[in-house]
């Protein structure tokens, strides 16, 4: 990328990006780093014509939360504080990120763009 001084690096965080989570500390600091790697690498990565930014899911209807799903207290907890009134699915970020691809994007840089159903603007 550095050589043609073009390209795009989108990462994914998590809205533990932001907030400390409960029962998943490790998981949480992991996803706080991966935010703070993203601006450190925009900052580095910018002049040369590459973009990094990342995405921070809210929560998702995948596998990955296939306890929570079943869980009928926590869905019904995470459900109610979700202004979107529905967890994501993956087909919800195709959007961002080709926006994040293309060059509508091209002086967006250092950002963590949260696509979480207006769960972090409560």
């Amino acid at each position: 990328m550095v050589p043609l001084r073009r390209g795009r690096i989108i990462n994914f965080a998590s809205l533990l990006t932001f907030q400390g989570g409960i029962t998943v500390p490790a998981y949480a600091a992991a996803k706080g780093g991966i935010g703070q790697l993203t601006k450190a690498l925009a900052n580095e990565w910018s002049k040369e014509g590459i973009c990094v930014n990342a995405i921070a899911p809210g929560y998702i209807e995948t596998d990955m939360n296939e306890k929570l799903l079943k869980d009928e207290v926590r869905l019904r907890q995470i459900s109610e504080r979700i202004p979107a009134g529905r967890w994501g699915r993956p087909e919800d970020f195709a959007g961002p990120v080709v926006f994040l691809a293309s060059k509508a994007s091209q002086y967006v840089c250092g950002e963590v763009l949260v696509v979480d159903g207006g769960w972090m603007g409560r």
